[in-house]
């Protein structure tokens, strides 16, 4: 992966695999063809100047430093350790020469229907940056160098091996977090997981309807105000934020994976109007839905691009 010498990061850069898209400061990070991974390995020096993308990033240096500058804090992440970039979170990164380093980038979406990984989802919102315990450091080290084999090897279904491997790196890491904050998550707080569980079920099965945080509150026998409380803390987001994130990551899938005009799309995911997922897809994509489209879908239309660089 390169950049400018003057270390402005070009509109887009062509790669092997791809392309990586810049518009303003939010980049679009295309695939290969049935995935949703990309693992770019470097040993050139390069500068990357504040930007923020969907994806989920990990950093895992094997010789020298990478260091980011991310929410007010400084990360000189170094040979034996990872950092771990939540998706949406405005991050530069900086890396000198003799630097040798595997980049990770993956949309987190497959991962989040899973019933369990809401109770890790405040974890997932910040960066985690494993320096100060050297074997779990090494454990989701050997994890990510898997899915670097895999990646690279490409054999049949190895976007899934690949994530079965992330999987395994949030089980591990997820373990560790409840494991640390029982009493703030559970005991004081007096969450039933298996309730909460319930209740993010219900949301996933009916996001296409209009369905209204009093709706599930009765679904799992609370009252609005406690539920919605009580939804938070077990999350880490709001009733509304976890729906609206769930109705725009099955937008997403579906203007990448089908032709289905968009206000189909909009209904298949859950919105009431074209006008509303409009608005709520650019405030949250940066972009409209058609020119989301335009960017993931392979073979990219150069003319119709131009617009977005």
């Amino acid at each position: 992966m390169t950049t400018r010498q003057d270390g402005r990061s070009e509109g887009r850069n062509k790669f092997p695999d791809g392309f990586r898209i810049l518009q303003g400061k939010q980049e679009y990070i295309t695939y290969l063809d049935h995935s949703s991974i990309r693992i770019w390995p470097s040993d050139t020096a390069a500068h990357f100047d504040q930007h923020t993308h969907s994806a989920i990033e990990i950093i895992m240096p094997q010789r020298g430093v990478s260091v980011y500058h991310m929410l007010d804090a400084v990360y000189r992440v170094q040979a034996g350790e990872i950092l771990i970039v939540p998706s949406g979170c405005p991050h530069e990164l900086t890396e000198y020469r003799d630097t040798i380093r595997y980049l990770l980038l993956f949309e987190p979406n497959p991962l989040l229907n899973l019933r369990d990984m809401p109770s890790i989802s405040a974890m997932m919102q910040q960066p985690i940056y494993l320096h100060d315990d050297p074997e779990t450091a090494k454990q989701v080290s050997d994890l990510l160098m898997q899915a670097v084999d895999c990646y690279f090897r490409k054999e049949p279904m190895w976007n899934t091996q690949c994530y079965s491997y992330l999987l395994q790196m949030y089980a591990l890491l997820g373990q560790k977090y409840i494991e640390g904050t029982p009493q703030r998550v559970v005991s004081q707080r007096n969450i039933d997981p298996a309730i909460m569980n319930s209740a993010i079920t219900y949301i996933n099965e009916h996001y296409m309807n209009d369905i209204s945080l009093e709706d599930v509150a009765v679904f799992a026998g609370f009252s609005k105000c406690y539920f919605s409380r009580t939804f938070k803390q077990f999350s880490g987001v709001s009733f509304l934020e976890y729906l609206t994130r769930k109705r725009l990551n099955v937008a997403s899938d579906l203007l990448v994976r089908t032709n289905q005009p968009i206000h189909e799309v909009a209904k298949k995911s859950g919105f009431g109007s074209t006008a509303t997922f409009n608005r709520v897809f650019r405030d949250h994509k940066n972009c409209t839905p058609s020119q989301y489209r335009a960017i993931y879908s392979m073979g990219v239309d150069p003319e119709k691009d131009k617009m977005l660089l």
